[in-house]
């Protein structure tokens, strides 16, 4: 017998025996104690990570329910008749629709003006937030020093500032400059107003583009103004839409300003148009209030239902290889 055939004879035999058994290779690493440890307690962290993402899920679908409830409820009540809205047992689906709420709304107000003053103060001053707050983030994120931080600090600082307290003070700067009762008055206190957030979202999303892009762009000879227009602003895309929609939004809702601000009835907004559907004595005129207040809150779901996909696109991915 040759050395080959002892030697396999001593691996033949050195192997387990049993019906489907296969030789082990040499240098094949066996499963030390640890490993099964490790692997017993991932099969019995199992259930715990499943209970969690369970509950995870349940905590979702309650607060979507928190919020679609009102919603639902004023879509409902925008198609009752009468006799439903006085009813002691409400249902959820009317028995009866109607569309008579939605002629009386327009019959009683103004509805269509109002929008269309809404519509024109929300889109301009989205415009002008975004195009001030676009430079002054790219500033704050890339340039930091004191100065970034001392002002990054004041924007927080200043969304606390309720609206009372700058109200008079912002009536009389109005007024002085021949602004109050004026559209382009009450857009640029919006401009003001939702300035400050768009630049706190605008420098989030400046300092998650990576450096080496616009080093890159450097190198090839562009400069700073260039950098931001070719390079930055593209991937900003989805922040700049994000934030312009938070202040189209804010504008489109806001009541406060516009019922100090605004006096006449052609130049004045729908959510102060929407406070006529009240009686003198506080009494609502429920139905054609609810079919007015689901128009106005229309425009708003609809926009952010049509860019919902630029908002959570990720338009990064890939741009810079590691």
């Amino acid at each position: 017998m040759t050395a080959t055939e002892s030697t396999g004879g001593s691996e033949r035999s050195s192997a387990p025996r049993g019906a489907g058994s296969a030789p082990v290779p040499r240098g094949t690493p066996r499963r030390t104690s640890t490993a099964r440890r490790t692997s017993t307690s991932r099969r019995r962290a199992t259930p715990r990570r499943t209970a969690t993402r369970a509950g995870q899920y349940a905590a979702l679908l309650g607060y979507l329910a928190f919020l679609a409830f009102p919603f639902l409820w004023l879509l409902s009540t925008a198609f009752k008749p009468p006799r439903e809205l006085g009813s002691m047992h409400p249902t959820w689906i009317p028995e009866a629709p109607t569309l008579e709420n939605f002629r009386q709304a327009f019959a009683q107000q103004p509805l269509l003006a109002a929008a269309g003053n809404s519509l024109l103060a929300a889109a301009v001053s989205a415009l002008l937030a975004i195009l001030l707050a676009t430079p002054m983030a790219y500033v704050l994120a890339r340039f930091r020093n004191r100065l970034s931080r001392a002002a990054t600090g004041w924007v927080v600082i200043s969304q606390a500032f309720p609206l009372v307290l700058v109200i008079i003070p912002l009536f009389l700067i109005l007024k002085g400059l021949h602004l109050v009762d004026s559209r382009i008055g009450l857009i640029m206190v919006y401009v003001v107003w939702s300035l400050p957030f768009a630049l706190w979202m605008l420098t989030g999303y400046v300092r998650a583009i990576p450096r080496e892009l616009e080093e890159a762009a450097a190198v090839d000879g562009a400069g700073r103004l260039r950098t931001l227009v070719s390079v930055t602003a593209p991937l900003l895309a989805p922040g700049l839409v994000a934030t312009a929609l938070f202040a189209f939004i804010t504008a489109w809702n806001e009541f406060f300003f516009a019922l100090v601000l605004l006096k006449s009835p052609e130049k004045q907004t729908l959510p102060v148009v929407l406070t006529h559907f009240l009686g003198a004595e506080g009494v609502a005129d429920l139905g054609p209030l609810a079919a007015a207040a689901l128009l106005a809150t229309l425009p708003s779901l609809l926009l952010f239902a049509a860019i919902q996909r630029r908002i959570t696109g990720g338009m990064l991915a890939g741009a810079v290889k590691n």
